[in-house]
């Protein structure tokens, strides 16, 4: 048996694969379509090899540590699929559309008592893929599930922080991206860098509010999965989810762009979803709010902008 199992075989699934490979591991990468690893090289990640360590496979696969790489929208279904075996740990980050559920409360549905961690922070595929220094946590609230993902997938170019707040860090995982959307629109509109600090900094607070109102830590927001994330969200052209703001920003329609994309921009199903979260416990997010209205084609880019500068002037 591999030491570890990664379903999904995405940008993301590919790094991770790659780096459990780094760190010595035996892995088995499950992909939907396996022969479109044939040549041992992702098209979604170019330029970075599979190590011979790395088995692909059709099958749905068991090992002492599992990591899911799909999107949350479609993590349900396949999870339900999984067989037996070591704890799960998810890399996708949102809420899930309908259900409004954070992705570890999605497992705790479908896998109960399955012990489950999350991880989340500042990375890009290609960046870890490549081996270039980055850190990241494993949340989770049993200290040897956080433990064994360090072990499974750390090396010293890739540092793994354990938390036990993994409420922090799911919602700091999910609300960059709708924060990151705002970034991006803010740019491509040509309101200027001062905007687009001042909105992060604004849609920081946003995800320390709703983390508290779940039940999280606010200072879990000020790390890694929090501001660490949504420095690199909101400020590379990498991200999808402000290249996707970027564009709308500019004027484009949000079905062209999504038209053009092979993978998943988490932000645009997790804003109204995270909104309608928030509602329910009482944790206001302008920002938010003002996406989950670009993105359901109640607001322009234009209208989102002027609601949030004619809010009513307050103290920090």
């Amino acid at each position: 048996m591999s030491d570890i199992a990664i379903v999904g075989a995405g940008a993301w699934g590919t790094a991770l694969a790659i780096q459990a490979a780094r760190a010595g591991r035996s892995v088995l990468l499950w992909a939907r379509d396996p022969a479109r690893l044939a040549s041992r090289e992702n098209p979604r990640l170019p330029g970075h090899r599979l190590p011979e360590s790395i088995r692909v496979t059709g099958d749905l696969p068991s090992a002492p540590l599992v990591l899911l790489v799909v999107p949350l929208q479609h993590m349900r279904a396949v999870a339900a699929l999984l067989p037996p075996g070591g704890p799960l740990v998810v890399c996708a980050k949102g809420v899930e559309s309908g259900s409004r559920r954070l992705p570890l409360e999605v497992l705790a549905d479908i896998q109960p008592g399955r012990p489950a961690a999350v991880l989340s922070g500042p990375n890009f595929a290609h960046e870890v893929a490549a081996g270039l220094p980055a850190a990241t946590v494993a949340a989770a609230t049993e200290a040897p599930v956080r433990e064994a993902v360090a072990a499974a997938l750390g090396t010293p170019a890739f540092r793994i922080y354990g938390n036990d707040d993994p409420i922090g860090a799911q919602v700091g995982g999910a609300a960059k991206n709708v924060v990151a959307i705002a970034a991006g629109a803010v740019i491509g509109a040509g309101l200027g860098e001062n905007a687009r600090a001042a909105l992060v900094t604004r849609g920081l607070a946003e995800l320390a509010r709703l983390a508290v109102a779940l039940g999280g830590r606010a200072d879990t927001v000020a790390g890694l999965s929090g501001l660490g994330d949504l420095l690199l969200t909101c400020t590379g052209p990498s991200s999808r989810n402000y290249s996707l703001g970027f564009a709308l920003g500019r004027g484009e329609q949000l079905a062209h762009v999504l038209g053009r994309r092979a993978s998943v921009t988490e932000g645009v199903a997790t804003a109204p979803a995270l909104l309608t979260r928030a509602e329910e416990v009482g944790a206001e997010l302008p920002v938010c709010a003002v996406v989950a209205g670009i993105v359901t084609g109640r607001l322009t880019v234009q209208q989102a902008m002027e609601l949030l500068l004619s809010r009513p002037r307050k103290d920090e």
